[in-house]
């Protein structure tokens, strides 16, 4: 049982290093985030562009996770009428007053206790 379990560990992470090239994003071990600029592959190294103009390299093992863009675009109000002016359930908006937002608002918050 152990060989197996460890055969599947050793070929999930050379499935992760094959996908591992420049464009890629990202995230390490110890939790930053950042696309790859290139691999160095004899010396193990990983170079990561942290945000714009900021690099960093790192040890190869230590990149822990590719991340995949979401394909589903978040949509995020620059006010708070996401609270207030209504409640989006699929492509409809249903409207509220503030008093049924308190209430709705009320009621959610109890469930989450």
């Amino acid at each position: 049982m152990m060989f197996r379990k460890q055969r599947k560990a050793k070929a999930a992470q050379q499935e992760k290093q094959a996908q591992l090239a420049p464009g890629v994003n990202v995230m390490t071990n110890f939790g930053l985030f950042g696309t790859v600029l290139a691999v160095d592959a004899e010396e193990n190294k990983v170079v990561l562009e942290l945000s714009p103009g900021t690099t960093a390299t790192v040890h190869r093992q230590t990149i822990s996770k590719i991340t995949l863009p979401e394909d589903a675009e978040t949509i995020v109000p620059d006010d708070a009428s996401s609270l207030t002016g209504g409640i989006h359930a699929g492509h409809e908006t249903v409207t509220e007053t503030p008093e049924e937002t308190l209430a709705r608002l009320n009621k959610e918050n109890e469930k989450d206790n």
